[in-house]
């Protein structure tokens, strides 16, 4: 890494070391899938980290997909139907 960031680890800052950065770059790789599932195991820190942005983003696309979904089927059901009542049990 630069040596701008030792310098100011080894002055007391609060910064995180390289080893720290190489670790968590490292359990960043392992929690996603698109990079999990290849056949290579080193991908550079940016890629992982890109790849970390575009995984975030999906699911919250897939979070709004299901939420508009779920508001679609609860304005269709009565409120007092069972099917609302177990809707409303999944939920809390």
């Amino acid at each position: 890494m630069s040596s701008r960031r030792s310098r100011q680890s080894s002055t007391g800052s609060s910064r995180i070391s390289d080893d720290q950065i190489i670790e968590l770059v490292s359990k960043l790789q392992q929690l996603l899938p698109e990079i999990r599932n290849r056949r290579t195991s080193k991908a550079s820190a940016s890629k992982v980290l890109q790849e970390t942005c575009n995984y975030i983003k999906n699911l919250n696309r897939q979070v709004d997909d299901l939420s508009d979904r779920l508001s679609q089927l609860l304005s269709t059901i009565d409120a007092d139907s069972p099917e609302a009542a177990i809707i409303r049990s999944l939920l809390m």
